[in-house]
């Protein structure tokens, strides 16, 4: 199970290597992953996935893999045949791959450190709390009370499982984060757009000086209305999967913009904007908002702000049924475009590292799509970021 499960990641594209799935095992026969199919989960992404841009990829994979496999209590009983093995070995990884395999024994030892956690359990169990088994309080099973359990065959008892790698719960950002925002709220005052509104109430002391000095000295006061800050801002964040590093940081800017703009709406979404978006990441599956409802409310002289690491599968921008998470009949870019089009001062900011940005196409792609107004989440980024918002607008399309 645990080799096909491997082998499907890597004939997927993943670039996991045969030293990450063998440290897979050994964690297992180490017991890290022995009470807890989230556990399990979790050892499997840390151990086989190295970069961000595979989690979301690996989520799905793991998804669709596990929720077919209608019974694991009688794995330890089933004879593996050592040529399917050897078959998919030889498919399925390099010649530099082999060698490392050759290296550390052969398939041989690989095959039999794969049956070794397959012959563990010895016999069927009931009622307990760590093996595989039916009525008890184990994860793996069916027909018991454990609130996080994997369900192995069966109909089910409690209905209580949880498969934390298929719908994955996202955490709404915290306004109230205070740490390190008084230089991003310093950065964001850049974005000023004075208007002055309202009743005569402040001194205008140039015109004051200029009509005393015309009326041969008799004071002549001028008043006018006070100016604010009248900008109207958008924010759109990018959350979970390669995101969730960055969320201390998207806060600490979810806060700071609170405090900065009294005209601010914002919305979530994951990897690149489609057909709707939404405001609350516990209700983000049924509670959307159409995308066409944001851009139909909001008028043009809104600044827009989209906030993402921009790295996700090329086909999640460009193509119909690109996303992870749902098909969308539209491609990714084709939203992108229209926001575009409706607010020409829009602009991307990225929490990682400007150096990286080379390295992944879908960023640069976006980059270069948004006129390289993708600036870093930084004191100094922001600056930029807040200075092109105040001047030129996107260029449009032809």
């Amino acid at each position: 199970m645990f080799l096909d499960f491997y082998l499907t990641l890597k004939n997927d594209g993943l670039p996991v290597s045969i030293k990450e799935y063998l440290d897979l095992l050994e964690g297992l026969e180490g017991g890290v992953a022995q009470t807890s199919v989230e556990d399990f989960y979790y050892l499997c992404k840390t151990v086989l996935i190295k970069h961000e841009q595979y989690l979301d990829r690996f989520d799905v994979l793991f998804g669709k893999f596990f929720k077919d496999i209608g019974s694991f209590a009688d794995l330890n009983e089933k004879e593996i045949p050592r040529e399917w093995i050897e078959d998919q070995l030889s498919r399925a990884f390099t010649k530099e791959e082999l060698e490392m395999i050759e290296a550390m024994g052969g398939l041989e030892e690989l095959y039999d450190r794969f049956r070794e956690l397959l012959e563990e359990q010895d016999e069927r169990h009931e009622g307990g709390n760590k093996w595989i088994g039916t009525g008890g309080t184990s994860p793996f099973g069916n027909g018991g009370a454990n609130p996080e359990g994997f369900r192995i065959g069966g109909k089910g008892g409690g209905k209580s499982a949880v498969k934390v790698w298929e719908k994955r719960n996202f955490r709404n950002l915290d306004e109230g984060v205070e740490l390190n925002t008084r230089n991003l709220k310093l950065a964001l005052k850049r974005l000023r757009i004075f208007t002055r509104e309202g009743i005569e109430e402040e001194l205008d002391l140039d015109s004051t000086i200029e009509k005393t000095c015309k009326n041969a000295g008799y004071l002549d006061i001028k008043m006018v209305p006070s100016k604010k800050n009248r900008v109207k801002v958008l924010l759109f964040f990018d959350v979970g999967g390669s995101m969730d590093p960055y969320i201390e940081t998207c806060s600490q800017l979810f806060s700071a913009a609170r405090s900065e703009f009294k005209n601010m709406e914002f919305f979530y979404f994951h990897n690149c904007i489609y057909e709707s978006v939404w405001k609350d990441n516990a209700m983000r599956w049924n509670d959307r908002i159409p995308t066409f409802d944001v851009l139909h409310k909001y008028n043009s002289d809104y600044r827009v702000i989209i906030v993402g690491d921009a790295t996700m599968s090329p086909y999640e921008i460009t193509s119909p049924g690109g996303s992870v998470e749902h098909y969308n009949d539209e491609a990714g870019v084709i939203w992108l475009q229209r926001i575009k089009e409706k607010y020409p001062f829009t602009i991307w900011l990225n929490p990682t590292r400007e150096e990286y940005w080379d390295g992944v196409y879908s960023l640069k792609y976006l980059k270069e799509f948004f006129q390289d107004r993708m600036f870093p989440l930084t004191i100094e980024g922001l600056t930029r970021a807040m200075k092109a918002l105040r001047g030129k607008k996107l260029r449009r399309a032809g």
